[in-house]
């Protein structure tokens, strides 16, 4: 089954009518030059002692022309290109008989690219421009097989669901709103995995403000109740969140998702997502030496054992007025964090280092996240930050954003 899930803020994700999902992307390379003319080799001989029924043949051995031999990857291809890495229990998981690839990409809008050229400006102009990364980005989905994708930051949709609909594939699309109100409205849906298996598929696109803690908080909010909602009126059927939170792994909103629950009092409103409102280079939380944080948030609060939040705060974030307490009734668990991969793409909680790169920002923000009754296959691995920071920054001749797909195979426990 494949599907093209909403492409911007929250989504939904219809099942295709025909095949499975594929994308193209457009590889740039230098034509081949092969010069015609008389090649020579030196043969070596090989002799044999006559026997009753041998011949006693001299046999020439000659090696292959190197038009023949198979091309080798540069080091900078071999490095630069992302590599599954499998569930340590993958001899049990090779037995599940329904699996799917989900993936879920902010794709980086035309309109912000062009807004914001101070994030882009050691990116060579070409590999910012739409016709040239809508073609890698549909390419590079099209390795990845997928079953059901989630796209954030879709304002071409006409442009994409065009080349999508040739793969097969059928989409929503939810516009963002510019309410603060409205922009808490989540999106979510139930989609066919199999003949007989459904799953709601929420995409999301999470406020990017560092100072609104208490909108980020009341989306997230929202959009969990309304997928928990959708899976009881289906039948307590299996939910997949996927898609740009604009938080850090070692932040309060990461706590709440993986925790269930989360005392607003604790935590500054402007700390919620982990990111920092700053004119700096280089946002992320990181320590000096480049090594990833630890995955404990308390370095992060400040002094202060409780805060102030005004009761419009309040009310956004947990939608009672005088309750500091939220709660969500979704066991979620992050699929990248179940399934264990190389130190060198991997912080120490296990989440990616890094799923987006620009000039002011390198680390992670997007997730998939899943339910127990899902368990996680393989995943694909983001890139190591080296590569990365070889680039100067994303898009670049390779990746069509400034975020990293995320790519998992899921299948159902039972």
């Amino acid at each position: 089954m494949k599907q093209l899930g909403r492409m911007e803020g929250n989504g939904d994700v219809r099942p295709p009518k025909r095949k499975r999902y594929s994308v193209n992307t457009e590889v740039e390379q230098q034509p081949h030059k092969i010069r015609r003319g008389r090649v020579e080799f030196e043969t070596e001989t090989l002799t044999r002692e006559p026997g009753p029924s041998l011949s006693t043949r001299f046999q020439a051995l000659s090696p292959l022309s190197r038009r023949h031999r198979k091309p080798q990857q540069s080091r900078d291809e071999r490095e630069s290109s992302r590599q599954w890495a499998f569930s340590p229990c993958n001899s049990s998981t090779s037995t599940y008989k329904d699996k799917f690839v989900v993936v879920s990409y902010n794709i980086l809008g035309v309109e912000n690219a062009s807004k914001h050229p101070d994030l882009y400006y050691k990116v060579p102009p070409r590999f910012l421009e739409w016709g040239r990364r809508k073609k890698l980005i549909r390419k590079e989905i099209n390795r990845y097989n997928a079953s059901i994708m989630c796209l954030q930051e879709v304002d071409r949709f006409d442009d994409l669901a065009h080349l999508f609909q040739k793969d097969g594939f059928e989409g929503v699309y939810k516009s963002k709103q510019n309410q603060l109100e409205s922009e808490i409205t989540p999106q979510t849906s139930v989609s066919p995995c199999t003949q007989n298996r459904s799953v709601v598929i929420g995409n999301t696109h999470v406020l990017f403000n560092p100072n609104r803690g208490d909108i980020k908080l009341g989306q997230v909010r929202l959009f969990l109740e309304k997928a928990h909602e959708l899976s009881q009126e289906w039948g307590s059927i299996p939910v997949i969140i996927s898609g740009d939170l604009n938080s850090i792994p070692q932040s309060p909103m990461y706590q709440f998702l993986a925790s269930s629950e989360l005392d607003i009092r604790l935590h500054n409103r402007r700390h919620i997502s982990g990111q920092v409102d700053s004119g700096s280079e280089n946002i992320s939380f990181r320590s000096q030496n480049g090594k990833a944080s630890r995955c404990s948030i308390r370095k992060y609060i400040s002094r202060p054992s409780q805060y102030i939040w005004n009761e419009e705060e309040v009310r956004l974030a947990t939608g009672i007025e005088g309750a500091t307490r939220l709660q969500h009734h979704l066991k979620l668990c992050s699929a990248y964090l179940g399934v264990p991969g190389s130190c060198r793409t991997r912080d120490r909680c296990g989440e990616p280092l890094a799923t987006s790169y620009h000039s002011k920002f390198m680390g992670t923000v997007d997730y998939i996240w899943h339910t127990e009754e899902l368990v996680p296959v393989r995943v694909l691995e983001t890139l190591p930050v080296n590569i990365l920071r070889r680039n100067g920054g994303l898009p670049s001749k390779k990746w069509g954003s400034d975020h990293l797909a995320l790519v998992c195979e899921l299948a159902f426990r039972k």
